[in-house]
């Protein structure tokens, strides 16, 4: 099951910024239920710069894809954290 956030306020980057919006993928433990998806979806996607947010239930793989300029790796491992999750960069 995944599930996708979107920040409404974000705007398409490729029109009216230059910066790219790069997709860094997590990869979480402690998922219980699929209530976790949305808890994690709801508390990233509050990150200032962060775009989109899938989380995919099954594998505790998170996707964002997020403004690098304003929010980093760390910051977004971060909100993870304060949903109540560990994770961790991921190679793929």
């Amino acid at each position: 099951m995944s599930t996708t956030a979107t920040n409404p306020t974000a705007t398409n980057p490729t029109a009216t910024n230059p910066t790219a919006t790069t997709r860094t993928i997590l990869r979480a433990e402690g998922f219980s239920c699929p209530s976790c998806v949305a808890k994690i979806e709801k508390q990233v996607g509050r990150v200032a710069g962060v775009d989109a947010v899938a989380v995919h239930f099954a594998s505790g793989r998170i996707e964002i894809d997020h403004d690098p300029q304003v929010v980093g790796v760390e910051a977004l491992v971060a909100a993870v954290a304060k949903a109540g999750y560990t994770s961790a960069p991921a190679a793929f």
